[in-house]
């Protein structure tokens, strides 16, 4: 399998989702993605080659301010989700304090 931004995000995710496991985080599916939840609302999800978040308004603009950042508009077609920030593999590295926000802001 080529080592594709897509295979190199979803790597990082379950990465990722391993490390949150033991702390309660569960794994589920949002809009047939693989996501991270909290109390049974999701707080991340692997979707192409990045990560979307669900973040309140300072760590929001911080996301939104990364090259290749965009809302996530899991459709396609024009109807982004206001509140979710899709994050691309080039910024992995700040994947695992937008989950930890993420995840805060839900109460987890």
């Amino acid at each position: 399998m080529a080592d594709t931004a897509a295979v190199r995000a979803k790597k990082i995710f379950d990465e990722l989702a391993e490390e949150l496991a033991p702390s309660g985080v569960d794994h589920g599916s949002l809009f047939g993605k693989p996501c991270l939840k909290t109390g049974g609302k999701a707080f991340a999800c692997q979707f192409k080659e990045g990560v979307a978040f669900k973040l309140p308004a300072q760590p929001h603009a911080e996301a939104l301010a990364l090259s290749g950042a965009v809302l996530f508009d899991p459709s396609g077609k024009g109807r982004p989700m206001k509140e979710w920030v899709l994050v691309p593999v080039k910024h992995s590295a700040t994947w695992p304090e937008f989950a930890a926000q993420a995840r805060k802001a839900l109460g987890g």
